[in-house]
């Protein structure tokens, strides 16, 4: 490896620590990079974070990434930080299909953030083969965020909404 390139790695380590990523894997062709922060306490970021950390990563960073081509020594990182949606209920698809929140365009949805909903209470429609399925909440509380949008292919298992029971 050129000194630059050991730099530029030295670089990326360092960016990836400062957003405490725990885990960082590259794999192009015959090249491949694998590193793993150890951390006080088992916290990972998510696909989101590690998608924006690389949309905002440095042009000289992306560039090191491309030309290192062995694994590298991990360093231990900071703190994890806090999960401000810890402890909520997360309701999800049973079924795979295409997600509606109201019963038909134009109407107001079944549910809102801020609302309160009963555990059988209908909160959506999946369509799925051309058939309108009633999705009920199972937990009682209140609705703190829809996590799909109007119209979007959903999958068995995917989250629809975070529910703070009580």
């Amino acid at each position: 490896m050129k000194p630059q390139d050991i730099e530029d790695l030295k670089q990326l380590i360092e960016f990836l620590k400062a957003h405490q990523v725990a885990e960082f894997d590259l794999d192009r062709g015959d090249m491949k990079i694998r590193l793993k922060f150890s951390q006080q306490e088992t916290a990972t970021a998510g696909l989101g974070d590690l998608a924006r950390l690389l949309a905002s990563a440095p042009a000289g960073v992306a560039q090191a990434v491309s030309a290192a081509g062995q694994p590298v020594a991990t360093t231990p990182a900071t703190a994890p930080a806090v999960d401000p949606d810890a402890g909520l209920h997360i309701v999800k698809s049973p079924i795979v299909g295409t997600y509606y929140g109201s019963p038909s365009p134009g109407a107001s949805p079944f549910v809102s953030p801020g609302d309160h909903v009963e555990k059988g209470q209908v909160i959506c429609i999946i369509e799925a083969m051309k058939l309108m399925n009633e999705i009920e909440s199972d937990a009682a509380g209140e609705i703190v965020k829809c996590l799909v949008s109007n119209g979007q292919p959903i999958e068995f298992g995917q989250p629809l909404f975070s529910v703070r029971q009580g």
